[in-house]
């Protein structure tokens, strides 16, 4: 199969376009299987996860997309910039937006050029989810805001936020103390949780900045997740840290994200990279 290897800014996967690849293995399961193979970065490709590209009536295109241990997940802000680049490269949308259908909800991605060149994506990733039974969480019924949650002989202070996929967010004085795969991997197992759960660990530097840390579900550390840049954005809002339109860093560089007041809608802008395809076999 003809692949691309993609990423936002770090976060990176293989795009296979399966309305061109005939041979595709049809079943979830047999996918699954693939999707680890190709992205074990010793015997395969290497990424973060595996991404298919296909037809669908009710969007302009469908994305369906495997974590690196074959999970699937409901939504990824990272690799839908770099599914509507590799789309409006290729000439087949009119204008500078496209309608991209995930389990998610259908998301809408907006091309932004400079002489002709793609510079950044603007996706309105929808509205937050916030009540608990929706996440999905355990518990009474309302928000998860600043909540503590118990995980061994630690308490952290959460807040539960739901991009279309669950995340945990953790606000600490300083992320790089943050022990990221010790905490990372026993917050994102917690029964409370009942899909799993991402968990960003997030510093706020001012009104306007906050740095992140994330621990994916499914992928382990990433250096970014544009789902969880949303909900570290909405959960700085709803703890009072910082104003609306927030500027968030990650390893590898920044993503801006607005929660519209107006509309209660998130929008997410960031760089995505085509970097390269080639030719994989598939052996099933």
């Amino acid at each position: 199969m003809k692949f691309f290897k993609v990423h936002g800014l770090g976060n990176d996967f293989v795009l296979v376009d399966a309305r061109e690849e005939k041979d595709l293995p049809e079943s979830n399961k047999e996918l699954s299987n693939l999707a680890v193979k190709v992205c074990d970065r010793n015997f395969g490709i290497g990424a973060d996860g595996f991404v298919l590209v296909k037809d669908t009536p009710e969007a302009d295109i469908l994305m369906k997309i495997f974590n690196s241990d074959g999970t699937e997940a409901e939504m990824c802000g990272n690799v839908i910039r770099c599914v509507a680049k590799y789309i409006y490269e290729k000439g087949q949308i009119r204008g500078n937006s496209l309608r991209i259908k995930t389990l998610a909800g259908i998301m809408i991605p907006e091309i932004i050029t400079s002489n002709g060149r793609v510079v950044l994506i603007k996706v309105d990733m929808g509205e937050p989810i916030l009540e608990r039974s929706r996440i999905p969480m355990e518990g009474s019924p309302g928000q998860v805001v600043a909540e503590p949650l118990k995980v061994g002989e630690n308490t952290f202070t959460i807040t539960a936020v739901s991009m279309g996929n669950p995340h945990c967010v953790v606000f600490v004085k300083n992320v790089e103390k943050v022990p990221l795969a010790l905490w990372g991997r026993k917050i994102e197992v917690h029964p409370d949780f009942l899909k799993k759960t991402n968990v960003e660990f997030v510093q706020v530097l001012n009104k306007e900045e906050v740095t992140m840390r994330v621990w994916e579900r499914g992928a382990g550390f990433t250096l970014a997740c544009g789902t969880g840049a949303c909900a570290a954005a909405v959960a700085s809002v709803l703890n009072h840290h910082t104003g609306r339109n927030i500027r968030v860093n990650l390893s590898a560089g920044w993503l801006q994200i607005e929660w519209k007041e107006d509309n209660n809608r998130v929008y997410m802008t960031g760089p995505a990279e085509i970097v390269f395809s080639g030719q994989y076999p598939i052996q099933l």
